[in-house]
């Protein structure tokens, strides 16, 4: 744990200062790091200083040495990898609100892009993602899911990698050419209704589906990295490109917070949380998301607390995170809301119900009057206790404020921890490659006894034994026999040959899969 100009007190992160109407200082306000798993929220209207804020709380919990994971939509969060500069107005602010001494410093940082441009690619499979979040990526309806349902079934059976789209598609043929057969085993699977979740795959494959799906896979121990001197990594994931594809965003959020629920062990309530994560435009996540769906994320985002992670959302608005998910966040951060629209009115209202009250403040009006860099702030303290909202001046970050530059960032990917590791694709033999061999040995077994019959395998015997074309001809018994066991051995072949492919495939995947049909503890919970 590095105390670096006051960002940490006490082993509390430093949030800000806390004033009165007037301005006039009152205390310093902190976020608990033994409180750090028990979520948050930070929210406010566009250009009211949530980015600053992110970057602030990022900063302290590195500081902790635990790891973060920051989801950067516009960029400007890329600058906690430079050191800050002692700029008038930051001066200002760390004076105001007693920051001594002010420091500049940056912060270790890996870089992560979906589509591996602006940083290292991340990907995870198929089987990972698993039926229930693939069914919401590709929004499909209840009958589409099923089908998907009923894939990723035949996948295990059969012993079947699903690794990428290709996979997943291979095995979506392969289940339409089969429907009639497997219709009696799992119930009604309609071929229209397989073209339709094709037709679903080929637009998150447009999408850049086809990058995100793949080997080699993230590795959750590489976001949950320390560095030397004990400071935690700050992982920013590229997010200004894939907001155009905000399905895949929200899905890939999800999923990787399921993967950490299933993966980590029970650890209690630790002095510091192991990784926070901060989810940027959080409204996406629940946007158009079934209620079954809602339900599983509060579950989880209730239960991962005593994994040690600590999930912060970031969102305009109050409102666009369900009642379900928002009760079980403790610390909140509400910088300014406008309230024009009856919406707005609401959602400040919403706001300020969701803090304990303060008898010197009236929380919903000073809502609307916040300035930039300004907020309302209410941290759990004492035995987990909410404490009373305070106006709160946000402490300045002491790393640079604003992006990186495409030189600065394109150098810290070169050198950072993961280098190397996830930039080649690897496509090893999966689901598609499989079926293919399959289809090519079945129609090679059904073709080799016509052939044997029109004399194929009795031209070569024939030239063996010096026949010539042989067709009509007496043959020695030696040339009876071996014409024969020819033929037996192809009828055999085509007997045989499920079950020799069968042994392979088993051979291949065995210790490989390890997950049943639902994977990820957001369609395993949906089972219960």
């Amino acid at each position: 744990m590095t105390e670096t100009g006051g960002v940490l007190q006490d082993g509390r992160i430093f949030v800000g200062a806390s004033v009165d109407a007037d301005h006039k200082p009152l205390g310093h306000e902190y976020l608990e790091l033994k409180f750090g798993n028990r979520h948050g929220l930070v929210t406010g209207a566009t250009g009211t200083g949530k980015t600053v804020t992110l970057q602030a709380l990022a900063e302290g919990f590195s500081d902790a040495g635990v790891s973060v994971f920051a989801a950067d939509i516009k960029g400007d969060l890329s600058g906690v990898a430079a050191k800050g500069e002692p700029k008038d107005f930051l001066l200002k602010r760390a004076e105001e609100v007693g920051l001594a001494p002010y420091v500049n410093d940056q912060f270790p940082v890996i870089f992560w892009d979906l589509f591996g441009e602006q940083g290292h690619p991340i990907r995870a499979t198929v089987s990972e993602m698993g039926p229930l979040l693939l069914a919401r990526l590709m929004n499909l309806n209840p009958t589409q899911e099923g089908v998907l349902n009923i894939v990723f079934r035949v996948a295990d059976e059969q012993g079947l990698l699903l690794l990428d789209l290709k996979d997943l598609q291979a095995l979506l043929v392969y289940v339409a050419e089969n429907a009639a057969t497997l219709t009696t085993k799992y119930g009604n699977v309609a071929k229209a209704t397989v073209g339709a979740v094709q037709r679903q795959l080929l637009v998150l494959e447009s999408q850049g589906g086809d990058k995100f799906f793949g080997e080699p896979a993230l590795e959750l121990a590489d976001i949950m990295r320390t560095t030397r001197d004990g400071r935690g990594v700050i992982n920013i994931l590229a997010a200004d490109r894939l907001m155009a594809s905000p399905r895949l965003y929200a899905t890939f959020l999800l999923w990787l917070l399921s993967e950490l629920f299933e993966t980590l062990p029970e650890v209690g309530d630790l002095d510091r949380p192991k990784l926070v994560f901060f989810f940027d435009e959080a409204h996406l996540l629940f946007d158009e998301a079934p209620k079954a769906l809602i339900e599983k994320v509060e579950q989880v985002v209730r239960l991962i607390r005593s994994k040690g992670v600590g999930v912060y959302f970031v969102t305009q608005n109050p409102i666009d995170v369900p009642e379900e998910v928002a009760g079980q966040l403790g610390n909140r951060v509400q910088h300014a809301l406008r309230a024009f629209t009856p919406r707005e009115q609401k959602a400040v209202r919403a706001a300020a119900e969701t803090f304990r009250p303060n008898p010197n403040i009236k929380t919903a009006q000073v809502i609307t009057e916040l300035g930039v860099g300004e907020a309302l702030v209410s941290m759990l303290e004492g035995k987990g206790v909410p404490s009373m909202v305070e106006r709160t001046l946000i402490r300045p970050p002491v790393a640079r404020i604003g992006p990186l530059t495409a030189q600065e960032r394109q150098e810290r990917i070169r050198t950072s921890a993961v280098a190397g590791k996830y930039d080649e694709t690897v496509d090893r033999e999966s689901a598609y490659e499989l079926l293919q061999k399959k289809a090519q040995e079945t129609a090679m077994a059904q073709q080799a006894p016509a052939e044997a019959e029109a004399g194929g395998f009795g031209g070569l015997f024939d030239s063996i034994f010096g026949t010539g074309s042989g067709r009509g001809k007496t043959l020695t018994p030696t040339q009876t026999i071996a014409r024969d066991v020819t033929r037996t051995v192809v009828n055999q072949t085509a007997g045989n040959i499920a079950a020799q492919i069968g042994k392979s495939i088993a051979g291949s995947a065995g210790s490989s899969i390890g997950r049943s049909v639902v994977r990820g503890v957001l369609g395993s919970l949906l089972k219960r």
